[in-house]
C-alpha cells in the first residue's frame, strides 16, 4: 500500500491541527490556575524580530488550508487574520478543520502532478504537487507550528511531545 497525498497532506494537518486545539485548552487551563488573561499569549514572541502566537497559528492555519485546496485544484477561502484571543484562534484552527475536511479526495489525488503556483513574497512560484507538498509545504507547516507550540510551552504551559503529536 502506497502513501496518498490525501494522508501526507490532509491527514497529517487534521492530527496535528487537532492537537494544537488541546494545547491552546492547556493554555487557557494555565492562565486561569496562574490568574492571568490569556490575551498575553497572543504577543508572545521568542524575538523580537519574529511573529507573535497569534501570527504562527494564522499561518499554520493559513498552510493547511491553502495547501490542501492548491493541491486539489479548488480556490482557498480566504480568512482575515483579526483574531485577538486565544478563544478566537481555536475557532480558526476549528474553521480550518472544517474546511479540510470538505477537500475532494480525488482531486487531492490528482495533484500529485499538478502544477501548483503559489505567491512567495513578490515572487510566484511553481512546483509539481508532490514536490510542493514534500518539500515546501509542510516544512513551512511544521515550522509555524513548532514555533507556536515553543511560545506556549516557554510560557508555561504544561506540554510535552506527546501533546504536539497528537493521536492519528
Amino acid at each position: 500500500m502506497s502513501l496518498s497525498m490525501r494522508q501526507a497532506s490532509v491527514g497529517v494537518y487534521r492530527v496535528t491541527l487537532e492537537a494544537f486545539l488541546a494545547i491552546l485548552d492547556k493554555a487557557l487551563t494555565h492562565a486561569a490556575a496562574k490568574k492571568f488573561d490569556p490575551a498575553i499569549y497572543m504577543t508572545l514572541r521568542l524575538r523580537p524580530d519574529m511573529l507573535s502566537l497569534g501570527s504562527q497559528v494564522q499561518i499554520f492555519c493559513d498552510n493547511a488550508k491553502n495547501v490542501s485546496s492548491r493541491l486539489a485544484g479548488v480556490e482557498p477561502p480566504r480568512y482575515e487574520d483579526d483574531e485577538t484571543t486565544v478563544v478566537e484562534l481555536q475557532a480558526r484552527v476549528r474553521k480550518t478543520l472544517d474546511h479540510i475536511a470538505t477537500i475532494d479526495k480525488a482531486a487531492l489525488e490528482a495533484g500529485v502532478e499538478r502544477e501548483i503556483v503559489f505567491r512567495l513574497g513578490p515572487n510566484k512560484m511553481k512546483m509539481r504537487g508532490d514536490d510542493y507538498l514534500l518539500h515546501f509545504a509542510l516544512p513551512n507547516y511544521y515550522f509555524h507550528l513548532t514555533t507556536a507550540y515553543d511560545l506556549l510551552r516557554y510560557a508555561g504551559v504544561e506540554i510535552g511531545k506527546r501533546d504536539f503529536l497528537g493521536v492519528s
